[in-house]
C-alpha cells in the first residue's frame, strides 16, 4: 500500500483527507489497475476512456507517475485507426468491447490527461510518444463538430454520426481542446484549426444553449460549462449561484439529477473543482467535507447515496476508481498541486480564436 509518508502535503485537507486516508485511497486505485495499465471502474466492471484518464490523473497528483504513464500507454496501444476509443471495455480488456459506440468527449479527454502528466513530470519523451494519439483523437472529435460550434455526441458502431450535442460533453471537449493546444504549443506545432474550433465551441456554450440537448435536470449541465473553462469570471459565479439550491444538499453533497434524492461523489467533487476554479475555495471545501459519508473502509468512495425514503441507503453498491480519482484531484487543486492547478485553473491554457460577441 502507498505509505502515508509518501503522500504529499497537497493531498491532506482538513475534514477531507489525512495522509493515511489519502494513502489508502491512492492504494485503492492502484489495486484496481491491471498490469497492462488499464483502470476499470473497479475490477470486473468496465473501463471507459474518460474515467480511465481521470484515475490516471489522480495517480499523477499522488506522485504515482509510473502507474499513470502505464495508463496512458494503454490508451496509445488501443486507439482505433480513426483516432477514437470505444465507449466501454469489460474490465479494461481491449479484446472484450462491450459498447462499440465512439463518444466524442471520451475520446477528447486524453489531451487533458497527457498535458497533466507532462506538467507533473516534465517528461518530454512522453509528450513526443503521446502526440500522435492526441492529434488523432482531436481530429476524430472535430469531424463531429457542427456548423454552430457544438460537438456531436458520438459515432454509432456502424460509423453513423450522432449530431445531437450534449452540453456537458461539449464543455469537457472545450477543456480538452485547450489542453491539446497547450501540447501543440509546447511541441511548436501550432494548430490554428483547433483554435478556431475551440473558439466556436466556447461561443456555442456561452451564447447558444438551444444548440444542445436539454439535460438541465442534470447537475453536470449546470457546472460543466464552468469546469470546462468556457464560462468564466462573474458569469461563472452567477451560473453556479443560480441553481445552487436545486442541486446542493447541505451536509451530503450534490444531486446527480433533480428531483431525485440521490447525491453522488463524482458530481460533488467536480462541482468543488469548478468552485475552486472561480475563486470559491471556501464553498469548495464545504462540499468536499460533506462527502465523508461516502468513504468506505478501504479508502475508496461509494458512487452515491439515496437520502430520502423509508430506508436511506448507499446506491449503487460500487466503489469506483473515478469517484476516488475526482476527490483526489479536487483536493490536489485546493492544496495547490502545480499540475492540477494549471490544468483545472485554466489561466495558463490557450484560448480559441473565435470572438465571443453578439453574432451567430
Amino acid at each position: 500500500m502507498t505509505s502515508p509518508e509518501r503522500i504529499a502535503e497537497h493531498l491532506v485537507l482538513p475534514g477531507v483527507l489525512t495522509a493515511e486516508q489519502a494513502a489508502r485511497t491512492v492504494a485503492g486505485i492502484l489495486a484496481a489497475q491491471r498490469e497492462d495499465g488499464a483502470v476499470p471502474w473497479f475490477r470486473g466492471h468496465h473501463l471507459d476512456p474518460w474515467d480511465h484518464t481521470e484515475a490516471a490523473m489522480a495517480l499523477d497528483a499522488a506522485g504515482e507517475h509510473e502507474a499513470a504513464a502505464r495508463a496512458y500507454a494503454w490508451l496509445a496501444r488501443h486507439q482505433n485507426p480513426d483516432g477514437s476509443w470505444y465507449a466501454a471495455y469489460h474490465d479494461g480488456d481491449p479484446d472484450d468491447v462491450t459498447d462499440r459506440g465512439k463518444e466524442s468527449n471520451f475520446t477528447a479527454y486524453i489531451a487533458v490527461g497527457v498535458w497533466h502528466h507532462y506538467l507533473s513530470t516534465g517528461d518530454d519523451a512522453f509528450l513526443d510518444r503521446m502526440w500522435p494519439a492526441v492529434y488523432a483523437a482531436v481530429e476524430f472529435v472535430l469531424r463531429l463538430q457542427q456548423p454552430g460550434g457544438q460537438i456531436g455526441w458520438k459515432r454509432e458502431p456502424d460509423g453513423t454520426p450522432v449530431t445531437d450535442a450534449l452540453l456537458t460533453g461539449s464543455s469537457s471537449i472545450h477543456h480538452a481542446l485547450r489542453c491539446a493546444l497547450a501540447i501543440a504549443e509546447a511541441r511548436e506545432e501550432p494548430q490554428p484549426d483547433w483554435e478556431l474550433a475551440a473558439g466556436s465551441l466556447a461561443h456555442a456554450i456561452r451564447r447558444h444553449p438551444e444548440r444542445f440537448l436539454d439535460k438541465s435536470r442534470y447537475s453536470m449541465d449546470w457546472y460543466y460549462p464552468v469546469l470546462g473553462g468556457a464560462v468564466t469570471g462573474a458569469d461563472a459565479r452567477a451560473r453556479l449561484d443560480d441553481r445552487w439550491d436545486d442541486f446542493v444538499v447541505p451536509g451530503l453533497g450534490v444531486r446527480c439529477v433533480v428531483p431525485n434524492p440521490w447525491v453522488t461523489g463524482g458530481e460533488s467533487c467536480e462541482l468543488a473543482l469548478a468552485l475552486w476554479a472561480v475563486g470559491e475555495s471556501d464553498r469548495a471545501l464545504e462540499i468536499l467535507q460533506s462527502l465523508g459519508h461516502l468513504r468506505a473502509e478501504d479508502g475508496m468512495y461509494w458512487t452515491g447515496y439515496v437520502y430520502e425514503g423509508a430506508e436511506p441507503a448507499i446506491w449503487p453498491e460500487e466503489r469506483t476508481t473515478w469517484t476516488a480519482g475526482s476527490l483526489l484531484l479536487a483536493v490536489a487543486a485546493l492544496g495547490g498541486e502545480q499540475a492540477t492547478v494549471a490544468v483545472f485553473g485554466g489561466e495558463t491554457l490557450p484560448v480559441g480564436l473565435a470572438p465571443d460577441c453578439c453574432g451567430a
